[in-house]
């Protein structure tokens, strides 16, 4: 059992992050980031897993709100969204991807390789900004070093292995950085909360 707990703010206690999960926008998520990791070698399930952890929680800190609002729980080689693989599955099964087999650097690596382009119509101009920044931020790391670095975020240290990080938990620790979304959403949660 973990012996921390999440500490949330009043506010957070009274109006918890319920971001509604979009399985569409999951999807074309899930083949967005692995058609930007093919030419990765590292590219495997784990670093798509932690790529599409950090592309949530990163626009959470940015925006206040996840992309798909995918649920993601603590495994033992970091974070994966609940649903990434039976939407993997169909996305085989439907024939608009498939799954390889690769060896690389003396490991089994399991490669989604998508067979239709990613809907990018489903995300927003920030979405996308978010999950180009991920990726750069996480380009020529390979997927242990991506992993160690998920398990420096508060949420996977947080919570029990096989339980969901919630989305607050993307506030705990981040740095403070005010640019006008932030202000704006300051300024949004300070109204709703009637300390304006």
């Amino acid at each position: 059992m973990a012996t921390s707990t999440l500490v949330v703010t009043p506010f957070l206690q009274d109006h918890p992050m319920k971001p509604t999960y979009d399985e569409r926008k999951f999807t074309e998520l899930l083949l967005h980031v692995a058609s930007r990791l093919q030419s990765d070698r590292s590219g495997g399930a784990t670093k798509l897993n932690k790529v599409m952890f950090f592309a949530e929680f990163a626009h959470v800190r940015r925006t206040g709100r996840p992309i798909s609002g995918a649920v993601y729980q603590k495994l033992e080689h970091g974070p994966a969204a609940r649903r990434q693989r039976p939407v993997r599955d169909n996305l085989v099964a439907a024939g608009e991807a498939s799954l390889e087999a690769e060896e690389f650097l003396g490991y089994q690596q399991h490669r989604l390789v998508p067979l239709r382009n990613a809907d990018l119509s489903v995300f927003t101009t920030e979405e996308l900004a978010t999950i180009d920044k991920v990726l750069a931020d996480l380009d020529g790391l390979n997927a242990r070093q991506v992993s160690d670095l998920s398990h420096d975020e508060a949420g996977w240290q947080l919570v029990d292995f096989g339980d969901d990080i919630p989305y607050e938990a993307a506030l705990v620790g981040a740095r403070q950085v005010s640019t006008p979304t932030s202000r704006r959403l300051q300024h949004e949660a300070a109204a709703q909360a009637g300390l304006l």
